[in-house]
């Protein structure tokens, strides 16, 4: 019996060190990888603001540097930056740098320039130009590939100054926008209610440098360096502090919201992406009117449609109401504003271009500018 217990043992011990265990060391989490772009770079200093007195490059890259070290104090985040110095990069090696380090999400910051005064924050993602501006604005960032050689063969014809140009980028990036979009506006969100910056919004337009990431992707242009004020405030240690605050910030509640959401799965599975956005909004900065109630009104039909997901763009959250002899279509119901305005930006990006919010107050619609007005005050 002895004999036995002892082959016994010997058979338990060979079979344990015949087939490896697996440890944790050797599955790792796969960290989430953020790739940071500063615009420009070396000989390309994108532009020099008020009185040619700034350097776009150098403020965007002491905004990255920032961001990413902040980021990188999340545990299990990678940063990878496209550049760390005043170097020129080519555009579509930007995009290259995230594709072939398999990243999750791509930032790239610059700064704005306008011949007026004008002045605010805007955020884009990848799409079909909506406006002159935004096309106008997209061109300007895409005519950086002028400086490099041979740009007619490497960007296989592609015009900046073309619009019809900018038509096939977009469905590369068609599976990841509304990430983008969520991404967009949680940036858009912190840097204007923080900052009190003013809100440009959340756009779209045809970048190159997002044309070819096969990620989520935003384009943050931080505010316009051509503003006598806003420009002196880029270039201070102060602003670039704060920028980077809010956008690392923003970019650590989308990374959150997408661990919560996604527990054992790709974090960029389009199949719960209405869920990351729901997780989103519910976790950004409450700014709550009691008493009123905000909805996102998407249409006004004689015709009584089903409140089903696959009649609105896969919208839920949906309530009808009939009013005038019309049935009007809302999306969401909440007292807090900060979640309604994601939330119209949201619907709008969906395709519900004419999205706009509206206020009840005991059942009944009221103005939503005087809501807001009586807050403030």
């Amino acid at each position: 019996m002895k004999t036995k217990i002892i082959f016994s043992f010997v058979l338990i011990i060979s079979l344990f060190f015949t087939f490896p265990v697996a440890t944790a060391a050797e599955n790792p989490v796969k960290p989430f990888v953020v790739v940071l772009d500063a615009g420009h770079g070396g000989h390309d200093s994108g532009n020099t603001g008020h009185n040619k007195a700034y350097k776009e490059s150098d403020i965007a890259l002491s905004i990255v540097l920032k961001t990413g070290a902040a980021l990188e104090k999340i545990p299990n985040v990678k940063v990878i930056y496209t550049r760390k110095t005043d170097v020129f990069l080519e555009l579509r090696e930007r995009a290259a740098i995230a594709n072939r380090n398999d990243a999750d999400l791509f930032v790239s910051i610059h700064c704005n320039a306008h011949s007026s005064q004008a002045f605010g924050t805007e955020t884009f993602v990848l799409g079909l130009h909506k406006s002159q501006a935004n096309f106008e604005v997209a061109k300007k960032e895409n005519e950086v590939i002028y400086l490099e050689e041979n740009y007619e063969e490497k960007y296989g014809g592609f015009d900046p100054n073309a619009p019809e140009s900018l038509i096939g980028m977009v469905l590369m990036q068609e599976e990841y926008l509304d990430q983008s979009i969520l991404l967009a506006s949680l940036v858009q969100n912190n840097i204007v209610q923080n900052l009190k910056q003013n809100d440009r919004s959340v756009k779209q337009a045809g970048f190159w440098v997002l044309h070819n990431t096969y990620m989520p992707s935003v384009l943050i242009e931080t505010g316009f360096l051509t503003n006598k004020k806003e420009g002196a405030y880029l270039n201070s240690e102060k602003g670039q502090t704060e920028m980077a605050r809010e956008i690392s910030n923003a970019i650590a509640r989308y990374i959150s919201s997408l661990s919560e959401a996604n527990t054992n799965l790709k974090l960029r599975d389009p199949e719960i992406e209405q869920i990351k956005v729901e997780k989103a909004i519910e976790e950004t900065k409450e700014d709550i009117y009691k008493g009123v109630i905000f909805k996102v009104q998407l249409a006004a039909s004689s015709k009584k449609l089903d409140l089903q997901p696959q009649n609105f763009k896969g919208l839920k959250e949906m309530s009808r109401v009939r009013e005038d002899g019309l049935y009007k279509y809302y999306y969401g119901e909440t007292s807090d504003y900060n979640k309604i305005e994601m939330m119209k930006t949201f619907a709008r990006q969906k395709g519900f271009d004419s999205a706009y919010i509206v206020a009840f107050k005991e059942g009944k619609k009221v103005n939503v500018s005087q809501v807001l007005k009586s807050k403030a005050n």
